[in-house]
Order: structure tokens, then sequence, then C-alpha cells
């Protein structure tokens, strides 16, 4: 079993900054060897993948955050650097650990809510 809390969520102006972070634990053999994401959710609409690191490979970014976000991972904590932010990014953002390549094993943080104002 993992578990995930995120924090770091908040009220910002458009053009601002936020950081994200997840701690993750549990087995730590097991954190080191899954896919760690960030999910967001707006009001409305589905779940969507903003960003993930695979162990030991490059992030992947969705095209509407590229350049702007940054994920990152450091032992049991993954991060979410969100830089120049537009109110189309607000929402729900969730932590995911996923077992790579297989996917089998799927975990979900509480979520922390990030809200953009213009």
């Amino acid at each position: 079993q993992v578990q995930l809390v995120e924090s770091g969520g908040g009220l910002v102006q458009a053009g601002g900054s936020l950081r994200l972070s997840c701690a993750a634990s549990g087995s730590i053999f097991s954190i080191n060897a899954m896919a760690m994401g960030w999910y967001r959710q707006a009001p409305g609409k589905q779940r969507e993948l903003a960003a993930v690191i695979p162990p030991g490979r490059s992030a992947n970014y969705a095209d509407s955050v590229k350049g702007r976000f940054t994920i990152s991972r450091d032992n049991a904590r993954v991060y979410l650097q969100m830089n120049s932010l537009k109110p189309e990014d607000t929402g729900v953002y969730y932590c995911n650990a996923r077992s790579w390549p297989s996917g089998l094993r799927d975990y979900w943080g509480q979520g922390t809510q990030v809200t953009v104002s213009s």
C-alpha cells in the first residue's frame, strides 16, 4: 500500500506561481518503482493528466502546461512547480502513483485546490 498526501495549493493571481508537494508513504521499494504524476480536475470537467515522471525516465507534460509546469521527484516526494499560472489552471490537483510499466497498482491522494484569479 502507498499513501499520498498533497500540499501547497491555494489562491494565486494570474501570472503567479505555486509549488505543489506530494509525500508518499509505504514501501519505499514500491514507490521508487512507480510512475509519479499530477492530475487535475476543473469544475464540470474530467480529470486530466498534467505531468508524469516514470522511474528513471524523462517527464511528460500535457500540451497545456508545457513550458510552465515542472514535475520532479526526490525519494518519496514528488513536486509540481507551476509558473505563469492562468485562470484555466484552476482545479483540484491530485497526486498519483502507478506501477510502472504495468499500471496494475494505482494510488491517489485526496487532492489540493488551486485557484487562479484573473
